[in-house]
């Protein structure tokens, strides 16, 4: 048992223990290492050592039912750990003034993507080290968030969860096109929150893909009011005229009057067509199930993300579109590979399939006489299965978690072939010997 450290200090709301031992360890000057050796335990006769509850609050000397309030790894009951981000961030950085010893990392909800209080920028995790933006000028990126609570408590954290991602989705393949938006359109608003968030000229140091997530924010929110709602996922799952009506509502609120769903290129059709009528989806990890839990370390942005970031940063300045960036983003993962999807090797593929809708030969042949307009319009021409929508209720709760088939091996393509595959005259030689 370690001795007890003379300087007591508040952990932050959700805290890990990891944050809070680091900031304990540089105020008292010793290593980190030495006070982890205090408060932890090897496990199962290993060298591997676990965080300690009893320990732990004897040595920084504070009550553990006071811990269990704040320190992630020690909460009881356990929280929901679904509704939980996997990876710890850094929170509002002007919060974080009030904890001495360093900014605390914390494990902070999906829907938590503004500071209220102070008005910054938070966002989803990304790369350490970039200060927060401040959100004075763009009131309604605030105002989003309020929505964003409210709509939390009436659908639940599955269905706000998988609402928000597909909405970010949406915005995002609609952010991706190259050519002028029309007046009115969703579009000219995140160019200019875009501009006060990234100004031009400044991209390749202040760009990172959470302020393109910032941009469209206030749109996403306002998707997702429809796209969680039970009533609303009724009528895109049912017949023509219940589409079309959807489809107004989702245009409406995009800044289109005239929307219409199309076959390709459109995450709306590909979600009415595959998504809208099964559960939300789940997210792909979730902290409690991670190697570092409870643990001395804990999961930290690669050396590669800088490198992509500048990749990013350079495209960006080059059109000022954040639509590319918005679907690499690992945020989105749990909407471009859900567990009903066809399985991609390559994640390209699958960004690509979140903004397709698959016809049918009947289909096609019912569209052969139709004008060039209107060809390559979505309906589905009838309801898609009720099995989860009949019975669905608000909120929604988490569904069961289902095994995930292994991706189908990559196919060969043209330029790989002549290395791997052996020519007729090259067998022939073979068999000669």
């Amino acid at each position: 048992m370690g001795s007890r450290l003379p300087i007591r200090i508040r952990p932050a709301t959700n805290e890990i223990a990891v944050s809070y031992l680091t900031r304990l360890a540089g105020l008292h000057e010793m290593p980190f290492t030495e006070l982890w050796t205090q408060v932890s335990r090897p496990r199962n006769g290993t060298s591997t050592r676990r965080l300690d509850p009893d320990r732990f609050a004897a040595v920084v000397d504070q009550p553990r039912e006071r811990l269990a309030r704040a320190i992630i790894e020690l909460r009881d009951p356990e929280p929901d750990w679904l509704a939980l981000r996997h990876e710890p961030q850094h929170g509002c950085q002007r919060c974080a003034a009030a904890h001495p010893g360093g900014q605390p990392l914390q494990l902070l909800g999906h829907h938590r993507f503004v500071c209220l209080r102070h008005r910054i920028w938070i966002g989803p995790p990304d790369l350490t080290g970039f200060p927060q933006p401040g959100l004075g000028e763009l009131p309604e990126v605030v105002a989003a968030q309020r929505a964003h609570l409210r709509l939390l408590g009436r659908l639940g954290p599955a269905a706000t969860f998988d609402a928000v991602l597909t909405g970010f989705l949406i915005c995002a393949h609609r952010w991706s096109a190259r050519e002028e938006p029309p007046r009115g359109d969703a579009r000219r608003q995140w160019a200019r929150r875009a501009q006060q968030l990234i100004p031009t000229g400044t991209e390749l140091t202040t760009f990172t893909a959470s302020k393109l997530f910032a941009a469209t924010y206030p749109e996403t929110v306002d998707l997702a009011e429809v796209l969680g709602s039970l009533h609303w996922r009724h009528l895109a799952a049912g017949d023509p005229d219940m589409q079309r009506r959807f489809a107004a509502e989702i245009g409406r609120r995009l800044g289109q009057p005239d929307y219409q769903p199309q076959i390709t290129g459109d995450a709306i059709a590909h979600w009415i067509d595959q998504d809208c009528w099964r559960p939300p989806s789940r997210p792909l990890h979730d902290y409690r199930t991670q190697r570092t839990f409870g643990g001395p370390s804990y999961r930290k942005p690669q050396p590669r993300n800088e490198e992509a970031r500048f990749t990013s940063a350079a495209w960006f300045a080059q059109h000022r579109c954040g639509g590319d960036a918005m679907l690499h983003h690992r945020s989105l993962a749990p909407v471009i590979t859900r567990e009903w999807a066809e399985q991609n090797t390559l994640f390209e593929s699958a960004v690509k399939a979140t903004a397709t809708a698959p016809i049918t030969r009947a289909q096609s042949a019912t569209r052969e006489n139709q004008s060039t307009a209107a060809r390559f319009a979505f309906i589905r021409p009838e309801p898609a299965p009720t099995d989860y929508l009949a019975d669905a209720t608000e909120p929604a709760p988490w569904p069961a978690a289902q095994p995930r088939q292994d991706p189908k091996p990559r196919p060969w393509s043209v330029s790989e072939k002549p290395y791997f595959t052996p020519r007729p005259r090259r067998l022939r030689r073979r068999r000669q010997f």
